[in-house]
């Protein structure tokens, strides 16, 4: 059973105006905005916990201004896309595969992927898996999720938390990972998916999900994504937040170090740096595509 948050729980919504669109598979509806103009060069902004598109919205103004198409999917489980109320039903194989199988609707071809926290072990792994619809990804604050990694004690602090409460409080959490208070229209919009604790199962999800030994469901396949990561040629970039607290700038560096890629500090920014800069991120994005 999935839980459909009602169409008007998403109007207005500050600075996020854009149509959504639908994908049906598998019994669920897969949403997602599409902006810019449509034979733009694709750019696909990749959502992690507990947030939804609406994340991206700063980030996806430069990038429309210079003539790029954003598409802006959300996670099964998340924003405009169903929610199936079961948590037993968010592995990261389905997560994978209802995107995977959004990219092969839209048919993407030689698109960037932009990910971030676990959009992250969920986009480079399409990335790995769908060679052929990706030339380059950036990634920012996110991981490896292999089983081998070591969680900060604010992660393990938030997936105590989360596993203890049936109805998270989404807004606050994500307010409580910006180096800058949030609006309180946009925290209601970071709230609008989920009007019942029954809607918050994905959110819920997602920390328990996560592999935190070897031999973790998962594991396996983060291992692999990393193996093959580290081997992809194609170019990368890494953005990070100087003060996120979850996943820290000296794991960034890290992964940018096995990654052979370059890293650059986003000033003045927590885990959701989205927030805290943007328009900064965007039109870093833009500058480094066009280069």
């Amino acid at each position: 059973m999935a839980f459909r948050t009602p169409d008007e729980r998403f109007a207005p919504l500050p600075g996020w105006e854009h149509e959504p669109h639908y994908l049906e598979h598998d019994g669920l509806r897969i949403a997602w905005v599409d902006a810019g103009p449509a034979d733009g060069p694709v750019v696909w902004l990749q959502h992690g916990e507990p947030t939804w598109g609406v994340l991206w919205r700063k980030v996806v103004a430069p990038l429309v201004a210079a003539g790029f198409r954003c598409v802006v999917p959300d996670l099964v489980g998340f924003g405009r896309s169903d929610k199936p109320e079961r948590i037993e039903d968010y592995t990261f194989d389905a997560h994978v595969g209802w995107m995977g199988a959004l990219a092969e609707h839209l048919d993407v071809l030689g698109g960037t992927l932009v990910v971030h926290d676990w959009g992250g072990p969920i986009g480079m792994r399409l990335f790995v898996e769908q060679p052929e619809r990706w030339a380059r990804i950036a990634i920012l604050d996110t991981g490896f999720f292999t089983g081998e990694q070591r969680m900060t004690d604010a992660w393990k602090a938030f997936r105590d938390f989360v596993e203890r409460t049936e109805d998270l409080p989404v807004g606050s959490l994500v307010d409580g990972a910006t180096a800058t208070a949030l609006a309180p229209e946009v925290l209601a919009a970071y709230e609008a998916p989920f009007p019942t604790p029954a809607s918050k199962a994905g959110a819920r999800a997602f920390p328990l999900i996560l592999p935190t030994d070897p031999d973790a469901p998962g594991a396996a396949a983060g291992r692999a994504v990393r193996d093959a990561m580290v081997a992809d040629r194609r170019p990368k970039l890494l953005l990070w937040a100087d003060g996120d607290p979850i996943i820290p700038l000296a794991a960034g560096r890290k992964m940018a170090e096995l990654l052979g890629a370059p890293l650059e500090e986003v000033a003045g920014a927590s885990h959701f740096l989205q927030e805290d800069a943007g328009e900064h991120i965007g039109a870093r994005l833009v500058h480094w595509l066009r280069g």
